[in-house]
C-alpha cells in the first residue's frame, strides 16, 4: 500500500506541474481552452493526491499529520484544494490563483522526497486536538498561500503593466477577502494549539519557537487587516504586507522545524 501511496504522489506531482504550466500559458496567451486545461489538471491532481493520502490513512489507521512528510503532503493538498475553490468562485480573476500552483507543486515535490515510513504517533500527538489544530492550520495556510499569489500578481501588474492580468483593484480586493477569511482559522490555530499544549505539556504557552512564530505570523496579518481597514492601505503597501505575511507562514511552518529546536521538533 505504501507503493500505491508513493506512486500516486508521483502522479500528483506530475499533474500539478502540468496544471502550473497550463496556468502560466493561459496567463501569457489568454486562451480559454488552456485555462480550462489548467483547472482540469488541477482537479485531476487533487484527485490523485486524495487517493495517495487515503492510501496512507488506510494503512496507518490515523490522520496523516504525524511527521514532516505527512504534514507537507497535507499542506500541498490544502493549497491545491483552496486554489481550485478560489478559481471556481472568482472566475473573473481565476488567473490569480495560478501563482499559488507552484507552491502546491513544490510542496508535493518536496514531500515525495521525504521518508514515508509509517511510525506510531508519539504521546503528545495522541489527542483529539490533532484533527482540529492541524485541520484549521491547513485551511489558514492554504488560503494565505493563495492570497500571496494574488498579492504577487498585484505587484507584477502594477510594475510591468501586464494587460492580461486582472485589474489591480480586483487583485487588491481578493487579497483582502482571502486574508480576512483565513484570519479566524489562524486564530483557531493558536487557540487550539494552546489548549492542546496544556493537555500534553501542562502549560498553555511556553514561547516555543513554533508558538512564537505562529504569534508573529498572526500579528503580521492582523497588522495587514488594521492597515487595510483603519489606515486605508491599498495597492502596493498592502500587497507587500501580504507577501511578508506569507513568508512568515513559510518560516513558521517549515523553517522552524528545520532550523530551530523545541517542543515541536517531532515534526522533523
Amino acid at each position: 500500500m505504501i507503493n500505491v501511496e508513493a506512486n500516486f504522489l508521483i502522479f500528483t506531482v506530475a499533474t500539478y506541474f502540468l496544471a502550473m504550466i497550463a496556468g502560466f500559458a493561459s496567463s501569457a496567451f489568454g486562451k480559454e481552452k488552456i485555462s480550462r486545461a489548467a483547472l482540469i489538471f488541477l482537479l485531476l491532481g487533487l484527485l490523485l493526491h486524495t487517493i495517495s493520502i487515503g492510501a496512507r490513512m488506510a494503512v496507518s489507521g490515523r490522520l496523516p499529520f504525524a511527521n514532516l512528510y505527512e504534514s507537507m503532503t497535507s499542506f500541498a493538498w490544502g493549497i491545491a484544494l483552496i486554489t481550485l475553490i478560489v478559481s471556481r468562485i472568482y472566475k473573473s480573476v481565476k488567473i490569480a490563483s495560478v501563482v499559488a500552483l507552484p507552491i502546491a507543486f513544490l510542496a508535493a515535490l518536496y514531500a515525495s522526497t521525504l521518508d514515508k515510513t509509517i511510525e506510531p504517533l508519539m504521546p503528545a500527538l495522541q489527542s483529539n486536538w490533532l484533527l482540529f489544530h492541524v485541520g484549521v492550520a491547513i485551511v489558514a495556510y492554504g488560503t494565505f498561500a493563495v492570497s500571496f499569489g494574488t498579492a504577487l500578481l498585484h505587484l507584477l501588474k502594477e510594475h510591468f503593466k501586464i494587460e492580461r492580468l486582472p485589474a489591480t483593484k480586483k487583485l487588491d480586493e481578493l487579497t483582502y477577502q482571502l486574508i480576512a477569511f483565513a484570519m479566524p482559522f489562524m486564530t483557531l490555530v493558536i487557540i487550539t494549539g494552546a489548549v492542546w499544549a496544556e493537555e500534553a505539556w501542562g502549560r498553555y504557552w511556553s514561547w516555543d519557537p513554533k508558538e512564537t512564530w505562529s504569534l508573529i505570523t498572526w500579528l503580521i496579518y492582523l497588522g495587514y487587516l488594521h492597515a487595510r481597514l483603519v489606515l486605508r492601505w491599498k495597492g502596493r503597501p498592502a500587497a507587500w504586507l501580504a507577501v511578508i505575511g506569507f513568508l512568515a507562514v513559510i518560516f513558521t511552518y517549515l523553517g522552524v522545524n528545520l532550523l530551530l529546536s523545541g517542543l515541536h521538533s517531532y515534526a522533523q
